[in-house]
């Protein structure tokens, strides 16, 4: 019997597996619809990046970004804005996160980066878009 690639389909690793956002979910997160903290920390994993690189990708503190992964606070305006990118375009996340990760370095606890240092972010007043 002839064995076509269709049927060599790999099984996914546990890191793989653990990463996996539901379809729906994906589409739901795309659309802005953030309901939990819950679907805020899966995109972070789905994307897989730390609480600290995704801030920074995001220009946010990690303070906001556990805030609303513990469902404290919810993203809101820009900040979903955000979000519904880096769910559509995770390697483009990815890849200005690497582009920045020199340039966005802090001398101290707070810096005086002007707001939005890292392009197209959402950095607050005199916190370090570096996290």
């Amino acid at each position: 019997m002839d064995e076509s690639p269709r049927q060599h389909i790999p099984e996914l690793t546990p890191e793989q597996l653990a990463r996996s956002l539901p379809a729906s979910m994906r589409k739901r997160l795309m659309n802005g619809q953030f309901e939990s903290g819950a679907d805020v920390a899966a995109l972070r994993r789905f994307i897989g990046l730390s609480q600290a690189e995704l801030a920074r990708a995001v220009g946010i503190s990690v303070h906001t970004l556990r805030n609303w992964e513990q469902g404290r606070r919810h993203p809101e305006g820009p900040a979903i804005a955000l979000l519904r990118i880096a769910a559509r375009h995770t390697r483009i996340l990815r890849e200005s996160l690497a582009s920045t990760a020199g340039s966005a370095a802090c001398p101290g606890r707070r810096c005086q980066a002007p707001r939005g240092a890292i392009p197209g972010g959402v950095a607050e007043r005199s916190r370090c878009p570096a996290g």
